[in-house]
């Protein structure tokens, strides 16, 4: 299980990426929510989306979870 994160702050698509905490790609810290730990960024991806209805997985950490 790994911690996940969401950023508060959109891309210029408007997705909120969701991130794992050893990312290289993680936003500030003062942009982060914690989503809590997860087996999976399938889980946190949907937990995400209870806050930020268009999030996304992060490219490099969140691969299967990342759509274009």
């Amino acid at each position: 299980m790994a911690i996940y994160l969401v950023n508060k702050n959109a891309q210029a698509n408007g997705d909120h990426e969701v991130h794992t905490s050893t990312c290289s790609y993680l936003p500030l810290a003062a942009n982060r929510l914690d989503l809590g730990y997860h087996a999976s960024c399938v889980s946190a991806v949907q937990k995400a989306r209870l806050t930020y209805r268009q999030s996304n997985g992060c490219r490099w950490c969140s691969t299967s979870c990342h759509t274009s």
